[in-house]
């Protein structure tokens, strides 16, 4: 029971800084979209409240669907202008630019930050297993055990890819620019798309601001899920209660984002930075339980990966495990 102790102590933790982060920024930009007026807090507010209300409907095709939907509009978008961007080159640098050095703190701290989400947040594996089992229930159709890997394994290769090309993006269009990026959610979202519109061009700045909104909406709405059955899968292990909790996990979930995003309404960046650390520094707990998932005996050796992919994930337990300790050696000591 101790790792499913740890689990429902690191998810309760996390649930609030990561859904109040990615709803933030999604506020963002349906304020800039829309040129809306109201505080940040309060549309973020209506974003999360109508995010519940979808997932308390309790279709499951609706998430499942809008996922695969905005997954393609952004995917072609941004490959679009990650190509324009390396036709067009990078931006010239401002008079006087110093670039900042790898070998500062500041540097490392923001690399360690950016590896957080890049290309995804390692306890998504959690969630991805609860959206195939209940994708199996919805469909009354049990996949193959390749079919469910080439699905797990081509959206994470998709993330891969994106993750490049929006890193490309901005060392061409944003570093040594004289944009100076606010700490206000919807004016640094109209920042970032007028900059993907340097790239592809004026004519595609509604393109771009409605798939990056809806990217980040469906982002929301699918991390609000996945805590949601997170965490009532984890509390029906630990006390074996067939009490439903979904729904009470989503409402705790809305109250305690908004309080944080209250508190964080003129510091994005904080925010941001606080959500890809704290899921980089989790990363190596979740590694290892998902390691001792894979080898108890009830996955059993027939699915168990081959020995390649197994040494493969020991590396990378010791990769985070050695960034997590020189991020408590570089920010505490």
């Amino acid at each position: 029971a101790l790792p499913i102790w740890l689990y429902f102590v690191i998810s309760f933790l996390s649930m609030f800084i990561v859904t109040a982060t990615v709803t933030f920024v999604t506020a963002g930009l349906l304020s800039n979209l829309l040129g809306l007026t109201l505080s940040t807090d309060w549309v973020s507010l209506i974003i999360l409240v109508f995010c519940i209300l979808i997932l308390a409907i309790g279709n499951f095709d609706i998430l499942n669907n809008l996922l695969k939907l905005v997954g393609l509009v952004l995917l072609f978008s941004t490959v679009g202008a990650f190509i324009m961007a390396l036709i067009h080159g990078r931006v010239e640098p401002v008079q006087n630019f110093i670039p900042t050095s790898i070998w500062e703190n500041k540097s490392q701290l923001f690399l360690i930050a950016l590896m957080g989400w890049m290309p995804t947040a390692v306890d998504l594996s959690t969630w991805n297993s609860l959206w195939t089992v209940e994708q199996i229930e919805t469909a009354k159709k049990r996949p193959t055990l390749q079919e469910t890997l080439f699905d797990f394994n081509f959206g994470y290769l998709i993330s891969a890819v994106l993750s490049v090309c929006f890193l490309t993006l901005g060392a061409y269009l944003m570093y040594g620019s004289e944009t100076e990026f606010s700490d206000k959610a919807p004016v640094f979202a109209g920042q970032v798309i007028n900059l993907f519109t340097l790239s592809l061009g004026n004519w595609s700045y509604w393109i771009i601001a409605i798939s990056a909104f809806s990217v980040m909406f469906s982002t929301t709405i699918a991390v609000i899920d996945g805590y949601g059955r997170a965490l009532e899968k984890t509390v029906h292990l630990l006390f074996n209660t067939t009490v439903k909790q979904y729904l009470f996990w989503l409402i705790l979930l809305l109250l305690g984002s908004f309080l944080v995003i209250n508190q964080f309404l003129n510091d994005l960046k904080t925010l941001v930075d606080f959500a890809t650390i704290m899921s980089f520094l989790i990363a190596p707990l979740i590694a290892v339980m998902n390691i001792k998932v894979m080898h108890s005996k009830e996955v059993g050796e027939a699915f168990l990966p081959p020995m390649w992919l197994q040494r493969l994930s020991y590396l990378g337990v010791l990769f985070l495990s050695g960034f997590t300790l020189y991020f408590i050696k570089i920010y505490f000591f």
